[in-house]
């Protein structure tokens, strides 16, 4: 007596014959559906919610592993770009550059902060509202005929940039590597601002400095051969005291101790639940001691016309 076979087929091509079954779901699927598994083969669906079950991977300090260095090339192209718009735009250094306190004369010349000021000038920087500059000067630098370095300045910083970065940001992860960045930046305008709040400063020397300041702290965290790491750190204090001379060393040490901070809460807040929010927690409380000091000296340089 003859007996009728069951026809299976695929759940997503149901005229296609199949009989194997997802491992996962039990589902038929068709060769053109299997994607190989650890033990059989799974249909895509299951496949696509394996991999968004699937832990990701952090970093020590509890960020997102990146291969690739995103960051660090972007803050590159952005330096190197805006340094484009100031030789085609020169004033834009004067408008954008670290300016604590200074005056705009009304022959359109730049002068130095005096309180009281004379008529007819009018207070520029940051004791005169122009808070952006605390973030603005740490993305411009020296026109190439301008200062001691000119064009070395952007290029020293870009080589200083391309070579820390690609060794920090792999190590923290893309959030917590741009916020150490920029809180770095910010650290080292604040403390420019509050020791010579008359000079006009530009660079991301600050910023780099805090991640200098970073790989010090990562590298000693994960327990790595010191040896060249402090040769390194050597080298980075004593350009600090070198260049002390001829460029803002308040800019490079508060960004060192700035990043020196958050890295120090990065690679030691335990791991848990909560070490993300304890992590961000430490960044806006370190945003909110630099934003008081800051009102703090700007308010006591505030002045008037006589």
């Amino acid at each position: 007596m003859d007996s009728e076979s069951t026809v299976t087929t695929c759940y997503r091509h149901p005229k296609v014959e199949c009989h194997v079954r997802c491992t996962r779901c039990e589902r038929y699927i068709c060769p053109d559906c299997m994607r190989e598994a650890a033990v059989g083969h799974q249909c895509p669906e299951c496949v696509k919610e394996g991999v968004r079950s699937m832990r990701q991977a952090r970093t020590l300090v509890g960020g997102r592993v990146s291969v690739v260095p995103v960051v660090t090339y972007v803050l590159i192209a952005v330096n190197l770009l805006l340094y484009l718009a100031e030789v085609l735009r020169p004033e834009i250094v004067d408008r954008f550059a670290m300016v604590g306190a200074g005056l705009l004369g009304p022959d359109g010349e730049h002068y130095l902060w005096m309180d009281p000021y004379p008529a007819g000038f009018t207070p520029e920087g940051v004791a005169a509202g122009e808070w952006y500059r605390l973030l603005t000067g740490a993305f411009l630098h020296l026109p190439p005929t301008a200062g001691t370095f000119g064009i070395l300045h952007v290029v020293m910083n870009t080589v200083a940039l391309w070579n820390l970065g690609r060794l920090v940001e792999p190590m923290l992860g893309r959030i917590h590597y741009l916020a150490l960045y920029l809180l770095s930046a910010l650290g080292g305008s604040v403390l420019v601002l509050l020791i010579a709040p008359g000079d006009a400063v530009v660079g991301a020397s600050g910023a780099i400095f805090g991640v200098g300041a970073a790989y010090y702290v990562m590298a000693r965290r994960v327990g790595a051969d010191m040896g060249q790491v402090n040769r390194f750190m050597a080298g980075l204090l004593l350009w600090l005291v070198i260049s002390a001379v001829f460029t803002s060393w308040q800019g490079h040490l508060g960004g060192l101790l700035a990043g020196g901070a958050v890295a120090l809460v990065f690679a030691h807040v335990p791991r848990g639940r909560h070490r993300a929010l304890i992590q961000a927690a430490a960044c806006v409380a370190l945003l909110a001691l630099l934003a008081v000091l800051a009102l703090g000296k700007a308010a006591a340089l505030g002045g008037g016309a006589v």
